[in-house]
């Protein structure tokens, strides 16, 4: 296209799935739909997705209107259901084989070499959630200084320790220390940093999380752009996700609303470009703790939010919500789950009432703006832009 939008503002909600993928058994996620159980327990007032199309794409209930910008869905084509693979698609890599989970532990030698090198004890070594492994074993740790080391159901090795018992330097160098041993030794997908504060029976995590993930396998929309000098400004964990590669500028937030916070900002200051932000509190602060209210309430929190966005759009400006996987809060498990996501864009160019269906693969998101930017063709994904934009 000749007049293409300068601007592209992708919000990624952490988790917010909108039903089962037809292979989501296979992922023990038979039944998963984030959006639809947390509609059929509380209820959602999302008036402004409601008006992008979201009722069209996800089980939210409601009346379904015919959407004021453009909707779909798209199926994780990857194999997998973590954010480094469903953010990694998106951006047009497409995995043909998970990383590697260990829901049994790691390997004694590797958590025998950790500590070596760490020059600390090992607490854990299982897959558990984050909050009830600190609840477990936070005194021991408080008492000895070991390190608390947990999995989950994601290709994760995750380190915990209270900020006054281990200094941050600290804990980062250990998950340096876990990178080379867990990452590029075995492949696992990410190390995380769980600082956390508190006493026994109230502890909690604080924003000093850090993520070590690998770098893409591939070439991804962010490392064309960059090579080409499109701006990319990352924000929240998505320079983490995509190991530093692909991003002009990164700003690293506390919680949803900072954001959202620096998504507006962001828009103020930058003329083109790439906006990509990361949005976790879905997942880490209510997903992963079956807290269906809690979700609810954060959905809203950023409905009222995206009100607030929709008319700073400039005349060429895209704006994309979408998601990564899905968490279903309802269900017994507290991992990621096996789900569609759903797309919606708005923007003065976006044709009212577009659908774009259900898409093969997250990719195509990616495809859609490297045709959007002008920056070539991608390896993976079909580009949906004339279906969504007015000529």
């Amino acid at each position: 296209m000749t007049s293409q939008p300068a601007r592209a503002i992708v919000i990624v909600l952490d988790s917010v799935g909108a039903g089962e993928l037809p292979d989501a058994a296979s992922y023990g996620d038979a039944g998963s739909d984030t959006l639809g159980h947390i509609a059929d327990a509380v209820g959602l007032r999302v008036p402004h997705l409601r008006t992008l199309g979201l009722a069209r794409v996800a089980r939210i209930g409601g009346p379904v209107l015919p959407p004021l910008g453009a909707c779909g869905r798209m199926a994780e084509a990857s194999a997998g259901k973590d954010s480094v693979t469903g953010h990694w698609e998106l951006m047009g890599v497409v995995l043909d084989r998970p990383f590697p989970v260990f829901p049994n532990g790691f390997p004694l030698s590797l958590i025998e070499e950790f500590a070596r090198r760490t020059e600390r004890r090992v607490l854990g070594n299982k897959a558990a959630s984050g909050t009830a492994i600190i609840d477990e074993l936070g005194p021991e740790h408080m008492r000895t200084g070991a390190w608390i080391v947990y999995t989950s159901a994601d290709s994760v090795f995750q380190i915990a320790a209270h900020e006054h018992v281990v200094p941050l330097d600290e804990l980062y160098r250990a998950c340096q220390i876990a990178y080379g041993l867990a990452a590029k030794g075995l492949g696992v997908g990410r190390v995380i940093a769980r600082p956390f504060v508190g006493a026994p029976g109230a502890f909690s995590r604080t924003a000093n999380r850090h993520d070590y993930a690998l770098p893409p396998t591939g070439e991804t929309l962010l490392d064309r752009l960059t090579a080409q000098r499109v701006p990319v400004v990352a924000i929240g964990k998505i320079e983490d996700l995509f190991a530093k590669r692909g991003i002009t500028e990164s700003v690293h937030t506390a919680s949803d609303e900072e954001g959202m916070d620096r998504v507006v900002e962001r828009l103020e200051a930058l003329s083109h470009g790439l906006i990509f932000a990361n949005l976790v509190d879905f997942d880490t602060q209510y997903g992963h703790r079956n807290d269906v209210v809690g979700y609810a309430d954060n959905l809203e929190r950023f409905d009222r939010r995206l009100g607030q966005l929709l008319p700073r759009l400039k005349a060429r400006d895209l704006l994309i919500v979408t998601a990564d996987h899905g968490n279903d809060p309802s269900t017994p498990s507290t991992d990621h789950s096996r789900e569609h996501v759903p797309i919606l864009l708005a923007g003065p160019r976006v044709r009212s009432g577009a659908e774009i269906g259900t898409r093969r693969t997250f990719a195509d998101l990616g495809q859609t703006l490297a045709e959007l930017f002008g920056v070539g063709v991608l390896a993976h994904g079909t580009s949906f832009l004339s279906e969504v934009l007015a000529a």
